[in-house]
């Protein structure tokens, strides 16, 4: 962390409130490098590892840079996964919270036409898979004459999905005058093609790749045979006593069944993986981060897309097959600046995985024995005690922003012809209510949500009873999420 503060970037009074809320005091040194350069609309190629802040390296100057009198997208942003889409729009909704930014996620298994309906409300930044932003790029449902910024986020990763060519396709559908910035773990020669061919004199930034990966995190690997591993995986948690810990697994069916022998034994823990239906997997996940459980069993489905600032422990159940596997899975411990733990598994075939994955870290994982059975008694009364208590989760970003809004529904929109500034006007005539106390506006047909900032809610809900928007009176209750 350096000495460096956010205030060194001269950023608008409502970016920086929002940092300040978010407790974010000092940038991380991939922000340090990005935000400056991304401030002055650079093209920008950069080589950074999961869990080193780069998401808010991108966020901060892209919500800083956004019109918000403009309705169309002035900003893209392409990911491989929902999972990380869904994180991205929550990370530039919390930073752009009281600037009023909108961000939009777009992806497939959920209706087109839902989303087809939001990116007709003002929209500023656009978050998508690849694949759908296809779809809505050759329906016409999205807007690209405004597209000012696009940022490719984990750019291998696209690559090892087979994403790469549906992402040319998109960079050559948008305006050619825009800033460009492409984030990578690893930069691949397809990668790199990719930038050269498509980004104006790309400013290269790279962090030391164990800088991130060994600072913070204690790295192990422990040697057990196929049908010993259940077991060792209980008596490592019962040493290790985690407050919350991601088991990555290869295969959907190896996750299924860990999770049964865990919830066997009454541990509080879920499960994830790409077999689960969308909507789960998302509930999955935002239980995870509220603290509803302590352990969540995964497939690498979740190595990417999870920001949760206290994951204290990450086993590798099965060594993951690729390298790069590896950092995104142990990525998840160790941030913002916490500690964190990584043990991983390895059978007796399973060395030339582990060695490749040393060459690629660029140092050797050391090798732990196996809690002894004294270690495993001595641990197990406060094992048990913290097993039944719910997890306390300290440092839910979202959470903290979203502590004094309020989301208010109202029972007309455009068909009654109402439009945001009408909402505006009336809110912010309410004795004790400013226009600073309003959040975001989304119009649809024959409702309006408005999120109402600073614990203002009730007051507002108390004044709409007796008046009128734009003449109409309106029906307003507090929305159901």
């Amino acid at each position: 962390m350096s000495e460096k503060n956010f205030e060194d970037y001269h950023l608008g009074e409502e970016i920086t409130r929002a940092l300040t809320v978010l407790k974010y005091d000092h940038p991380t040194e991939v922000q340090e490098k990005v935000i400056p350069k991304a401030l002055e609309k650079q093209d920008l190629v950069v080589k950074s590892q999961t869990g080193s802040g780069k998401t808010a390296s991108f966020a901060i100057p892209i919500c800083e840079l956004m019109d918000w009198e403009e309705k169309k997208p002035q900003t893209l942003i392409l990911t491989p996964t929902r999972e990380l889409a869904v994180q991205v729009r929550e990370d530039i909704t919390n930073i752009g919270r009281f600037k009023r930014i909108k961000a939009l996620a777009v992806y497939g298994k959920e209706p087109f036409s839902k989303q087809k309906e939001e990116l007709k409300q003002k929209t500023h930044v656009v978050v998508g898979t690849p694949g759908r932003m296809k779809d809505h790029i050759e329906r016409g449902t999205i807007e690209l004459d405004h597209i000012n910024y696009l940022v490719i986020d984990e750019a291998d990763e696209m690559l090892n999905m087979g994403f790469i060519e549906e992402v040319e396709s998109i960079i050559k559908e948008l305006p050619e005058d825009r800033v460009t910035m492409v984030f990578s773990a690893t930069l691949p020669k397809d990668v790199e093609k990719l930038c050269h061919q498509y980004m104006k004199d790309p400013i290269h930034i790279e962090m030391a790749t164990t800088g991130v990966t060994t600072n913070t995190i204690e790295h192990a690997v422990i040697e057990v045979k196929e049908d010993e591993k259940i077991s060792l995986l209980k008596d490592i948690t019962v040493v290790e006593n985690p407050d919350s810990s991601i088991i990555f697994c290869r295969t959907k069916e190896n996750v299924e069944n860990v999770y049964a022998e865990l919830e066997e034994a009454n541990y509080s823990c879920e499960r994830l993986h790409g077999g689960l239906e969308q909507e789960d997997r998302f509930g999955v996940m935002d239980g995870f981060k509220a603290g509803n459980f302590r352990y969540l069993v995964a497939t690498d489905v979740a190595a990417r897309g999870i920001d949760i600032d206290n994951v204290t422990l990450i086993i590798n159940y099965d060594v993951p097959m690729e390298k790069e596997g590896y950092v995104h899975r142990t990525g998840r411990t160790g941030r913002a600046g916490n500690k964190g733990k990584a043990i991983t598994f390895v059978t007796p075939f399973e060395g030339k995985y582990l060695k490749a994955i040393e060459r690629y870290v660029g140092f050797e994982i050391p090798v732990m024995d196996a809690p002894t059975e004294d270690a495993v008694k001595s641990g197990q009364a406060a094992f048990e005690e913290k097993r039944s208590g719910r997890r306390v989760v300290r440092n839910n970003k979202t959470a903290r922003i979203n502590k004094d809004i309020t989301k208010l529904h109202f029972s007309g929109g455009k068909k009654k012809k109402l439009r945001a500034v009408d909402f505006v006007g009336t809110i912010s005539n309410i004795p004790g209510v400013t226009s600073d106390d309003i959040g975001i506006i989304t119009i649809q047909d024959n409702l309006t949500y408005v999120d109402i900032l600073n614990g203002k809610g009730s007051l507002v809900i108390q004044a709409m009873e007796n008046t009128t928007v734009k003449g109409k009176k309106l029906k307003v209750s507090v929305a159901k999420k």
